[in-house]
């Protein structure tokens, strides 16, 4: 909300907070024995976040290729002639993602789903909001196979 005013982007000051977090945890176990403990809880963090880092990037690359390769036009064109509108590919979308889900990863296959809905609803921004919006939900609580999803879905909720 602020970030309109101030003109600063949100993920700014929150990596300047964790490198705040890390330089204090580093100073209160400086002189400690448990120095190994920081080292190890430093090292798993940075693993995860580089294993998100590259998951991502491999996902995006491989989206800007089918898009680099026309795939999305095809499909938008496919479902156009169809004669879909956005009431049908709304709920195709969801229905397509919730099968998905627990094949490929949840992120995957928001991705991938949100790729398509961009592609099919291009001079619909409204569309296209609420039909990512769809696909996460879906995403996420196919993956679980309940009605409620998993903990992702009852935080969007």
């Amino acid at each position: 909300m602020l970030e309109e005013f101030i003109h600063l982007r949100k993920s700014k000051p929150v990596i300047l907070a964790a490198g705040v977090i890390w330089a204090i945890i580093a100073l209160a176990y400086h002189g400690s024995t448990e120095r190994h403990l920081v080292t190890s809880v430093l090292r798993h963090n940075l693993l995860e976040y580089a294993e998100l880092m590259l998951f991502l990037l491999v996902a995006m690359t491989y989206i800007n290729a089918m898009d680099e390769r026309r795939v999305f036009d095809a499909l938008r064109s496919w479902l156009v002639r169809k004669g879909f509108g956005y009431r049908t590919l709304f709920w195709v979308s969801g229905a397509l993602a919730f099968l998905i889900s627990p094949v490929a990863d949840n992120l995957t296959t928001a991705l991938l789903m949100c790729a398509v809905v961009m592609a099919v609803g291009v001079d619909s921004p409204r569309f296209v909001a609420i039909g990512a919006t769809n696909i996460v939900v879906a995403a996420n609580a196919g993956g679980a196979f309940s009605p409620f999803g998993d903990i992702t879905t009852l935080m969007v909720w």
